[in-house]
């Protein structure tokens, strides 16, 4: 079989596995209403089919979450949160060829789940347009945790995304109308991505907690003072200032270069 044939192939059987389990969801069976959820889409670094300035070729193949600037390194989401205080690991999952990884975190002190999803760097597109629909309450889900039926995308109560702002390289037609009249918090890590995003979002009833003016690192340090704020019950300009402190920290830029690229609100 020629390569090209069998390249088209495997992408269309990619393709409908994922339709398959898109199908299968069961978004509101039995959800335990008392645990939180915070539910973080991750479009892994990819030199490859993302309009990026390339990084060396090990952290930016976006199908190798091990080793991913986003995922993997030191500063990615799946090595940070695994060494942070505040967040135990329950479970790694092997999802299928687009959503490579999950991992499922439990809040330390709250009561609170972390669902953090590592999308092939190919499928950037799905994974933006997963985040929308969770946003607006389009694409809602579960999963079980021990005996415990918690509510993921659109029935978390923050939805995140980390990663390259993929708006910039295409568009979507799709309008992303809230579905329930529920608000969402949401936090979109990628640059300049209150510009880009905001159009997307006007009709999802969502609550901007934070995102950005400029070009930004998403690394995992940023999201993970986010939340805890988020989880503490502080106002969006307190959560906002985390942000802008473990930026300035991490990135070593000034506190007000921070706070002047990490906004809140419309």
């Amino acid at each position: 079989m020629k390569p090209l044939i069998l390249t088209i192939i495997i992408f269309c059987k990619a393709l409908f596995s994922y339709s398959q389990d898109i199908q299968k969801q069961n978004p509101t069976a039995q959800i335990d209403t008392s645990a939180k959820v915070i539910h973080i889409f991750v479009a892994l670094c990819d030199n490859k089919y993302q309009g990026i300035v390339p990084v060396p070729t090990k952290i930016g193949n976006g199908h190798d979450p091990d080793n991913n600037l986003y995922w993997g390194c030191g500063f990615g989401i799946k090595t940070y949160f695994k060494k942070s205080k505040e967040w135990k690991l329950v479970k790694l999952q092997k999802i299928d060829s687009i959503r490579l990884e999950r991992l499922i975190f439990k809040h330390t002190a709250k009561n609170y789940y972390l669902i953090a999803d590592a999308y092939n760097g190919r499928y950037i597109k799905q994974c933006t347009t997963d985040f929308l629909r969770s946003s607006s309450g389009q694409l809602k889900d579960t999963i079980r945790i021990n005996n415990k039926v918690i509510g993921i995308s659109g029935n978390a109560e923050l939805m995140a995304y980390i990663g390259h702002n993929g708006l910039m390289d295409f568009q979507l037609s799709e309008a992303f109308r809230n579905t329930d009249n529920k608000t969402r918090d949401v936090i979109i890590l990628a640059c300049i991505s209150k510009n880009y995003y905001s159009s997307h979002l006007k009709s999802a009833k969502i609550n901007p907690i934070v995102w950005t003016t400029g070009f930004m690192c998403p690394e995992a340090y940023t999201i993970h003072d986010s939340i805890s704020g988020y989880v503490n019950n502080e106002t969006n300009e307190k959560i906002r200032t985390r942000a802008a402190m473990a930026y300035s920290k991490y990135q070593k830029c000034s506190e007000k270069s921070a706070r002047n690229l990490l906004v809140t609100g419309w």
